[in-house]
Formats: structure tokens, sequence, C-alpha cells
């Protein structure tokens, strides 16, 4: 089949391509087109049946003229060059170089369609990953191998969340040398792409990093293999070159999009909001390609960014996602409205894995009982506003006073930090004590009482 060309096309329509006369071709092979004019293009097989295959067109099918268009179906799947050289670099979706530098040449190609880990083989994510925003490690942390995503909504800043936290992202201990990033943005617009590149840059992380790039305009097919060319560039660094990976890609959202699209074209039977019945389990295929390999060094941790529509965390795409990760970060309308970055919801935010990758072995002994009290007494101090709302802040006891004064000071000076603004864990933990102690001691009761002895400074903290 690899050597054959094929000049069968029956019709062409809408990126589409439709081949007759075609036997012993597979889904997801890669397929080379010819036109009149000897432009070359490329499509992948979406569909087969005995009477015809279904190509989708990268470069569209507007000007083919089917009775002069030739088709070699390639036999073999997408695959990405891969070696030491890809840090630094820039591509696009199916990884072909997009920062003006030549090439990657390499001995080594990796199928782009790689499979999940072996849950037999798989190692429990531990160990801390500091991503330098207070909200995230203090209170909802990343271990090495955990998959905790990004809820957002339309309009929420979580692409300047997610191009600080690569920024800023960095290992503590002697490990810090061997960390790596790998970002994948599908599906954004072209001034999008300039802040991420531009942005990384200007920054020196591109040293360290590999980007990946899918714009709006281009191909909807190129959207859904974006994710698996960024999560193959993260198995070589992490499984051969024995790197911990941080991977951030965003947004699930467009990508989920260009998968129903697809699934429209091939006809496959609609589910949940119209999105395909194996929607479930594509996102698993992407999300498990995660985690550490038992006695292997390296690690993968996966960050995905998805906006949620109409802001419904119910919604099939972080339902499912839900599903499948340790947790989540979800982003407030409410905290964003009043100027509050990042506006991170810590309450309902959880990172189930936290416990694994915090304490005295990691960060600080103080660290689990720092963050228990916070989530508490700052759920305490919500019921209060909302009491507040009804009865007004004057009638309040002085004790409930202070923790209003704690609301307003842990949103605007823990949750809240400017963009170029990197904590370290340890700052954040000493920032934490601070405002703990805006509060009465006999109220914290979650912490110990050497740990009172030695962090809590009593005193008003607002205008500190």
């Amino acid at each position: 089949m690899k050597n054959l060309e094929f000049r069968t096309a029956s019709s062409a329509r809408g990126g589409l391509l439709v081949m007759a006369n075609v036997a012993g071709v597979a889904a997801g092979t890669r397929v080379g087109i010819t036109d009149h004019s000897g432009r070359r293009r490329n499509g992948l097989v979406i569909r087969t049946s005995d009477d015809a295959v279904l190509v989708e067109v990268f470069e569209d099918t507007d000007d083919l003229d089917l009775e002069r268009t030739w088709v070699r179906f390639l036999d073999e799947p997408y695959s990405l060059p891969v070696s030491r050289d890809i840090l630094g670099r820039v591509f696009n979706g199916v990884g072909r170089p997009r920062d003006g530098r030549p090439p990657i040449v390499s001995g080594q190609h990796r199928d782009i369609n790689g499979a999940p880990l072996n849950p037999a083989a798989r190692a429990y994510p531990r160990e801390f990953i500091e991503t330098g925003l207070s909200a995230i490690d203090g209170m909802n942390s990343l271990t090495r191998g955990q998959k905790l995503p990004i809820f957002s909504g339309g309009g929420l800043p979580h692409n300047r969340v997610a191009a600080q936290i690569v920024r800023q992202a960095r290992l503590l201990g002697e490990a810090a040398g061997d960390f790596a990033v790998v970002f994948a943005a599908f599906g954004v617009s072209s001034q999008d792409a300039r802040f991420f590149q531009e942005g990384f840059e200007e920054s020196g992380a591109l040293e360290r990093l590999v980007m990946f790039l899918n714009l709006a305009d281009e191909p909807v097919i190129e959207r859904l293999l974006t994710p698996r060319a960024a999560l193959t560039a993260a198995e070589y660094l992490a499984f051969e070159l024995d790197r911990h990976v941080l991977v951030v890609m965003t947004d699930m959202t467009a990508y989920a999009e260009a998968l129903r699209e697809v699934a429209v074209l091939r006809g496959d039977v609609p589910a949940r909001k119209g999105y395909p019945g194996y929607l479930y389990s594509d996102l698993a295929e992407l999300y498990e390609r995660a985690g550490r390999i038992r006695n292997r060094p390296g690690s993968i941790t996966l960050i995905p960014v998805l906006s949620m529509p109409s802001d419904d965390i119910t919604h099939p795409i972080p339902d499912l996602t839900g599903y499948i990760t340790e947790g989540q970060i979800v982003l407030s309308r409410e905290l964003n409205a009043q100027g509050v970055y990042p506006p991170i919801a810590v309450l309902p935010s959880l990172s189930r894995l936290m416990k694994d990758g915090i304490g005295g072995d990691f960060t600080r002994p103080d660290h689990p009982r720092v963050a228990s009290q916070l989530f508490a007494s700052y759920a305490r101090a919500l019921e209060v506003r909302g009491l507040a709302a009804i009865i007004g802040a004057e009638d309040l006891s002085e004790g409930d006073r202070r923790y209003l004064e704690f609301a307003e000071a842990f949103e605007r000076r823990f949750v809240g930090q400017a963009e170029g603004d990197q904590r370290d864990v340890y700052a954040t933990l000493d920032l934490a004590w601070d405002l703990l102690s805006m509060l009465p001691a006999a109220s914290l009761t979650r912490v110990s009482e050497e740990e009172l002895a030695k962090h809590y400074k009593p005193g008003d903290k607002v205008t500190r």
C-alpha cells in the first residue's frame, strides 16, 4: 500500500476527501495528496468501510480537481522526531518547526499515538513541585506524576495563569536540574500564541521548554494531534532522558470541540451535548500517559487547562476530566471581578495527592496542618461574610469582624499576587502564619501547640 498511489477520489467537500475502491487502509493512517498543480497536501484517514475511505485533509479541499488528484496512503501514523535538541524549540501541532529554525534531525521517530501507562507498572506520585503560586503550593500542592487540571471559564485569565506556572515551576533540592516543561496550546488566537512565545523567550523559560502551538485558523484535525505530539515529547524526556517533566496543555475544551467536529464528519452517534460517546476514553487516553513508572527515575506531571462552557462544572468536559484526574484548581469569576489575580477559588479546588508531596520530607513539617487551618479559617470567614451581608458588619461581634478582615487579607495577599511574583513555598507558609495570626490563637485548632509557639505572631497584620 505504501508504494501505491490512487486517483479514485469520488468527492471533496469541507476538508473531506472520499476515496473509492481502496482496500486494506486503517483509520489513523497518514495520507499524502498531490493535486493537479503539483502542490503537496497532508491528510489523515478518519473512517474506513468496504466501499469508501474518508480522509480529513489538513489544507482544505476547495480547489481540488478530483480527476487529477493523486492520493498515497503512507501506511504509517504521524510520528515525532526526538532528541535532546527539542528543548528550546517551538513546533506546530504535528511537530514541524514554527520558530524559523531547521527541523530536528534524528534517527529516532516516535509514534505520537502512544499508549497510557500500564497500571501495574505505575509508581505512586510523590514529591513536591513548586509553581510559585501560593494558592496552589500552600493549599492544593502539586506532586510529581499527578494529573491536576485547571477549571476556568470564558473570559477568565487561565492562559496567564498557565503561562505563569510554566515560567515559575521548579523542583526543590538535587533534582532541580533534571526539570523540563512541555507546553501545548491548541485552538488559540495569533495574539495568544505571541503572548506565550514572547513571554517564555523574555523570561528565559524557553531554554528548558518544548512548545507546541496550534492556531485557531489551522486544521481541526491538527488540533487532535497536538496534545499527542506534546505527550510524546514528554515521554521521551522523562523515560529516555530521565527528566521530571511538567506538561501544561490549554485549552482542552478546544480539543473536545475539535473531537466533536471530526466525530460528526465521521458519522459517529452523538451523546451528551453532541460529544461522541467515546469522549471519556479519548480524554483518558491522553491523561493516563502522565505518571511515574516503577524503578524509572523520570516522571510526567500533567496540568490540563479547560474552560467550562457557561461556567458549568457538570458539563461533559470538566465532568469527565474530574473522573480521570486527581483533583482540580478552580478559577473564580467573582474573585476576578474584584481584581484578584490569580483568581483561584481555594475552597472548591482540591489536590487529592497533596498529602504525599508535602511535609518535613519535601517542604516544611507544619505545611499539612497550616493548609488545613487555612481552609477551615477561610470557610468560617466566608460564613461570617454571608452573615454580614444580612445583618450588617457593625452588628457582628469583635471575633467575627476579625474573620472578615482575615478573609479580605487572605484573598488580596495570599491568593492574589503579581504575575512576576514568584513565591517559594517557604515564603508562602510564612505569609500563611502572618494571616492566621490575625485570628485568636484559641481558634487555630488544626495546628499544634509547638507550631503556635514557634510561628504565631499575635497582633494586627492587615496593614503589614
